[in-house]
This record gives structure tokens, sequence and C-alpha cells, in this order.
């Protein structure tokens, strides 16, 4: 129950990370609650998206493991290269005070707020790498009976952080636009990626010498 408990909190806090950083779907879901136009089709469209994301992230582990310790390591080694990059990023986003703008795409209908969100979602190369490549780097050297659990942490994550961005996008956005809130923010994101990613080359060096 223990390690069950744990996984999930390493997936919601590693989604923590990851869906924080600014983007252009964290924008466009900020601007939909502004106008409050489209906000349940985005939040959800978002959410469900991730959600999917992250299964095919665990699939792949799955593959990986299959394939032997090679796969496995390749992805963990391809994961935690990326979390070196994503907080190398970040901190110089903190550097230079980047902030969340709201702007950009403007659906006028159900249906272009929906296409929007897919395109947001499932064509962008960062939420993709975030959310599949990541997740299966890190599920490929956990237990199989512990890997549903950080998928499930993670999932939650995004829509506990969807629906707080669309719903409470009034309430958020002083805050949110604010360069000096992102250089916390941007920081504490790039101090997580870099000792996550630490963490799982120092597992896989350990595991290699014994």
């Amino acid at each position: 129950m223990n390690e069950s408990i744990t996984a999930f909190a390493e997936g919601f806090t590693l989604n923590l990370g990851l869906i924080i950083a600014i983007g252009a779907q964290n924008a466009f879901v900020l601007a939909q609650g502004l106008t409050r136009r489209f906000v349940l089709i985005v939040a959800l469209t978002s959410s469900v998206c991730d959600a999917l994301l992250i299964c095919a992230g665990i699939f792949f582990a799955a593959i990986a493991t299959t394939a032997g310790g090679w796969a496995v390591n390749s992805l963990l080694v391809a994961g935690a290269g990326y979390l070196l990059w994503f907080g190398a990023k970040a901190a110089k986003a903190s550097w230079r005070g980047d902030s969340l703008s709201a702007g950009g795409i403007s659906p006028k209908t159900a249906k272009g707020a929906f296409a929007a969100s897919l395109a947001l979602s499932l064509l962008n190369p960062h939420a993709i790498l975030d959310m599949s490549i990541i997740f299966g780097g890190i599920a490929a050297q956990m237990p199989t009976e512990e890997k549903p659990f950080f998928a499930l942490g993670g999932i939650i994550m995004s829509f506990v952080w969807f629906f707080a961005l669309g719903f409470g996008a009034e309430k958020l956005s002083p805050w949110l636009t604010k360069p000096v809130a992102w250089r916390f923010i941007n920081g504490g994101i790039a101090l997580l990626m870099v000792s996550i990613a630490a963490a799982l080359l120092t597992k896989l060096v350990t595991e290699t010498l014994l």
C-alpha cells in the first residue's frame, strides 16, 4: 500500500512540474477561462488528452520492459536527458522573468474550441514528450504493480490543473501574469526536474555497477 501511495505521489508531483510550465496549451485554457467561453470543453479535452498521452507513456514502458534491460535503460536515459533540458529551460525562463500571457487562438464555436484543444494537446511536441516519453521513461524502472498508481497520479494532476486554470482564471490571472510569480514557479520547476533526473541517473549507474 505504501509503495502504491508513493507511486501515486510521484506521478502527481512529476506532472505538477511538467504541466505548470509556460506554454500555448496553458495560455489557451487561461484565455478561455477569462472570456468564460467553452471552459468545460477546453478543460475536459485538455485533461483527457493528457491522460491518453500518459497512458501511452506507460504502454511504451511496458514494451521497453518486455524488450529487455537495454530498452528500459535507453528510455530512462532519454527521459532523464529531457528532464535536464526541461529544467535548464525553466531556469532560463525564471532568470528572464517570463510570464504566462492569455491570448492567441479565440474560437467562436464549441467545435472550434474542441479542435483547438485537441491540436494544442496532441500536436504539441512538448506535450507529447512531457506526458508520454517522460512518464514512460520513469515508469520503465518501476515495478509493474506500481505503474497504474504512478499514471493515476499524473492523470489526476492534469484534471486538477486544467479545471482550476479554466474555472479559476479570473482569480488566478492577476497572479499568473506577474513575472515575479513565474520566477519562483519556474525556479521550483527547474529544481524539481533536475532532482528527478539526477535520481534516475543515480539509480541507473548504481544498478549498472552492482
